[in-house]
């Protein structure tokens, strides 16, 4: 696993501050469509319940709810819950630790984590608890970035000699078996893997970005011939087990 660090991020203090930072001024959000991509991969039901952790500015949330869940949002940064309650009005959000999860075991149909696991002072102790709240027979989602992607790090690499930075306090890559071992020593186990290279437009503000965007579409259209393993991110679709390692006190 590679790992970027800042050399100023020294604890969950550091962490929040730099977060705060960063919502205060560039902030953080993908596309809407990956958003509601991650919501039709689960094939939920109006009334079920979703927790989405690391909730950043709150649109798979708003998303969710527009979809009829019960759906809340944590995240370690009180600028971002702010703009998702300014923005959007939403009331289910808290700020919370992603590796301690404020609410009571096994009480979420579905948990979200885009893109988010890779940034934590502990993964494994957030996926232990990702998987402690969830129900017996409920639905993870996870998106984790490839060490080895084709458009992403080995081009990045190959330009200059370095590994992306996308400037969060921390960074981490790792290959999808890498991943998936994670999740599995931790109470996550994948039972479909799926390449995430750039999401398709169901918006009609997203399908303008592309238009705009002539190089970015051409890679989205050539996507499906990218293999998983060379792919930008990984999606993993979870069910709830064990936790294999020992838990650390």
């Amino acid at each position: 696993m590679i790992e970027i660090h800042h050399k100023h991020i020294r604890s969950h203090t550091d962490e929040i501050e730099a977060y705060d930072h960063l919502y205060n001024t560039v902030g953080i959000r993908q596309r809407d469509s990956l958003y509601l991509w991650i919501l039709s991969l689960l094939d939920a039901r109006p009334g079920q319940t979703l927790l989405d952790v690391s909730s950043g500015e709150g649109t798979l949330v708003r998303f969710a709810q527009q979809q009829g869940l019960h759906a809340h949002g944590i995240d370690i940064s009180a600028a971002a819950l702010h703009k998702s309650m300014h923005e959007y009005g939403l009331d289910t959000l808290c700020v919370s630790n992603a590796e301690h999860l404020p609410f009571a075991s096994g009480c979420f149909d579905y948990i979200t984590n885009v893109g988010s696991i890779e940034h934590y002072f502990d993964p494994a102790a957030a996926i232990r608890e990702m998987s402690r709240a969830l129900k017996m027979d409920g639905l993870a989602c996870v998106l984790l970035p490839n060490t080895f992607s084709l458009f992403g790090n080995i081009r990045y690499v190959w330009q200059t000699g370095d590994v992306f930075d996308d400037g969060q306090p921390l960074q981490r890559y790792s290959t999808r078996l890498g991943w998936q071992t994670l999740l599995e020593e931790n109470g996550l186990t994948p039972f479909r893997t799926l390449r995430y290279e750039l999401e398709w437009p169901r918006t009609v503000r997203d399908t303008i970005w592309y238009l705009a965007h002539p190089l970015k579409a051409f890679r989205l259209c050539i996507s499906p011939l990218i293999p998983v393993n060379l792919s930008n991110s990984i999606v993993y679709l979870c069910n709830r087990s064990e936790p294999r390692t020992a838990v650390q006190r």
